[in-house]
């Protein structure tokens, strides 16, 4: 399959991509919340409940995974790469190392450039499909930086084309933060700036925009911000910075949840995909907006068959309604 199919099938119709690529510290967080000991056979079963789901294919296209996640195997001993492949789910891999500080005023740039050919020569050889790379940014009082944006902007380009040349469908991930008290205005001036950044040097060194997907956030207000944002209002916004900055030839735009709980990202979502044809297609890449009800319903007991099918249900009806807000009809 080439890049362009591959990067059409993660955003076929009424389907969305499952954010399994939390870091070993990421994951240990929410397993805190429910007294789940943050140890590898632990991070296995619960991943184990989420691929084996029944039926979640018919809403899930691709599922990134973590480095450590890629390299293991069911409960029953498929390796997940090769289950994933028999429900017609594409693996990926995220392929960042995090962030070290830029500038000194709480700024960051993404690393992982360093030897990603070879990782990226064995991620293909253990399943991967599609990569992902997250640059991260900040709005306070005088960030983010032109530099920042920049030089995030270029690094981004260099994932996408060390991606695209190990014949992997890259999804760029600018996020803009929604800590914060700022306001949507604020987060729709800085996303926009930002996207702009990415799509100039996509262009400079010939990446294909065919075979990209883009992760960005959402036009929001901050967390802290006095005035909330309304569904309405996000879709407006966000559809509006997209039509300024992202060029038809990219197949899709897989949204973040970023923060949000599981029911705004997916109004969100639904309220965007109503109305007029947008020339890209409206998807999901959700993390915590896929799984808050699934780890809610385990309840901890991940060895327990009663709970175990609790949050397979529950993670069933969390990707359903995801697929219903890629048509806007929830």
């Amino acid at each position: 399959m080439s890049i362009e199919e591959i990067a059409k099938k993660l955003v076929a119709t009424g389907k969305g991509i499952l954010a399994a690529d939390e870091s070993t510290g990421t994951i240990g967080k929410r397993f805190e919340k429910y007294s789940i000991p943050n140890i590898e056979e632990n991070r296995l079963k619960y991943r184990d409940i989420l691929f084996t789901t029944v039926g979640a294919e018919q809403f899930i296209s691709g599922v990134i995974l973590f480095d450590e996640t890629l390299r293991q195997s069911s409960v029953d001993g498929v390796p997940f790469p090769k289950l994933l492949l028999s429900k017609g789910i594409a693996p990926g891999i995220k392929v960042d190392q995090g962030v070290v500080e830029f500038g000194g005023k709480g700024e960051t740039l993404t690393k992982g450039l360093e030897g990603l050919d070879e990782r990226l020569a064995e991620y293909v050889k253990l399943g991967a499909q599609f990569t992902k790379w997250r640059a991260v940014i900040t709005i306070g009082a005088d960030i983010p930086t032109d530099e920042c944006l920049r030089e995030n902007a270029k690094l981004l380009a260099k994932f996408a084309l060390k991606t695209q040349n190990a014949g992997m469908v890259p999804i760029v991930e600018p996020e803009v933060l929604m800590d914060g008290d700022h306001t949507m205005e604020r987060c729709m001036e800085v996303t926009t700036k930002t996207l702009q950044f990415v799509f100039e040097e996509l262009k400079n060194i010939k990446v294909n925009l065919k075979g990209i997907l883009l992760k960005p956030n959402m036009v929001i207000s901050g967390v802290e911000a006095t005035v909330q944002s309304t569904k309405e209002q996000v879709a407006q916004m966000t559809v509006a910075c997209l039509k300024q900055t992202v060029p038809s030839e990219v197949p899709g735009i897989v949204f973040l949840s970023g923060g949000q709980s599981e029911e705004q990202a997916t109004q969100n979502l639904n309220e965007m995909n109503k109305g007029d044809e947008k020339p890209w297609e409206l998807s999901f890449s959700f993390g915590r907006g896929l799984q808050q009800a699934t780890l809610k319903a385990l309840d901890g007991q991940l060895d327990d068959p009663v709970h175990r099918e609790s949050a397979q249900k529950a993670y069933f009806n969390a990707a359903k309604q995801c697929s219903l807000a890629r048509f806007g009809k929830i």
